[in-house]
């Protein structure tokens, strides 16, 4: 057992803390929208050290677009807890597949039918959505999965439970 594995696991360590931006300065949904979340640092957003954590990233922080991700963090870096954060005001709350779809459609004249986008329309249950899709993974070990809400609005982590 290594150093990091030794330690409290990371739930024991998340700290709802204020980050102090002004995130009404965005616009989800228009031109100058920009993606709030890849303006924190996870890490030290949730009072964890660097090297505490290992961060995936993507577009409404999907599991299944994580999975190979997840598999290798798993397997060569060890990973041993899997910790899922959805935040507030995300814009992948604002279309659908069609919208989407049909925007690239009109605009780029291509066919993204073949490309799962994975929208939502409730958040909370985008990630209970998650922690299912990692536990219910034959290649993911059978490691604590957690989820949380960030609220950008007031710096709060939420914990959603697997079946509230």
């Amino acid at each position: 057992m290594n150093e990091l594995q030794q330690k409290r696991p990371l739930n024991d360590k998340l700290q709802p803390i204020h980050i102090p931006w002004k995130f009404n300065k965005f616009n989800l949904g228009r031109e100058q929208g920009l993606k709030i979340i890849a303006h924190l640092n996870p890490a030290r957003a949730l009072g964890l050290e660097e090297g505490d954590v290992h961060v995936i990233r993507n577009a409404g922080g999907r599991a299944s677009d994580a999975l190979r991700s997840v598999i290798i963090s798993q397997q060569l870096l060890g990973t041993r807890e899997i910790v899922i954060v959805h935040h507030t005001n995300c814009g992948m709350l604002t279309f659908t597949e069609d919208v989407i779809r049909d925007k690239i459609r009109t605009e780029l004249h291509q066919n993204a039918d073949h490309i799962a986008f994975l929208p939502f329309g409730d958040l909370e249950q985008s990630v209970r959505d998650d922690i299912r899709i990692l536990k219910d993974s034959p290649l993911v070990l059978d490691v604590p999965i957690t989820g949380y809400v960030y609220e950008v609005e007031t710096g709060k982590i939420v914990q959603i439970g697997e079946n509230q």
